[in-house]
């Protein structure tokens, strides 16, 4: 039996301008693949942070690189792969925060990869510097009522 997939792609410049191109497209890819505005928001959310990352991070503000955004729509989940061929990091370097002492210190930033696990299901990295890292981002749908096989909505 076939399942069901459709795969959609967005290839842009790592300038921070770009980030609101991305965010429009995987709002408007998530919406229209039947999540709620809500969760289409925290997918959103959590692109933009693994993006703006990239741009930050892997390529410190150089704006001619690239940014890749793979996303595959799935019958269960989305799948959003962000991709750079930038500087690479160590995911189990990244410690959860302790919020009472990040608040005490009045910190900015360093919270992006928290941020994405706790808006997505899953999150898994692949990291090869210069040559290319992914951050790979899975949100399920909601489950499927069974008596009408569509997906149940929440208001």
């Amino acid at each position: 039996m076939k399942r069901y997939s459709k795969k959609y792609k967005l290839k842009v410049s790592s300038d921070s301008s770009n980030l609101e191109l991305i965010r429009k497209f995987v709002f408007d890819v998530a919406t229209k693949s039947g999540f709620s505005i809500e969760d289409a928001n925290k997918i959103e959310l959590a692109v933009d942070e693994a993006c703006s990352n990239v741009v930050k991070h892997a390529y410190r503000g150089e704006e001619k690189e690239t940014i890749e955004i793979d996303v595959n729509v799935q019958e269960d989940r989305i799948i959003v792969k962000v991709k750079d061929k930038g500087k690479g990091f160590n995911p189990q370097s990244i410690q959860p925060p302790d919020m009472v002492e990040y608040l005490k210190q009045y910190k900015m930033g360093g919270l992006g990869i928290h941020i994405i696990k706790s808006l997505m299901d899953e999150i898994d990295f692949k990291i090869k510097p210069g040559i290319k890292n992914e951050v790979i981002m899975v949100k399920f749908f909601q489950p499927r009522s069974e008596k009408s096989g569509k997906r149940k909505t929440t208001k």
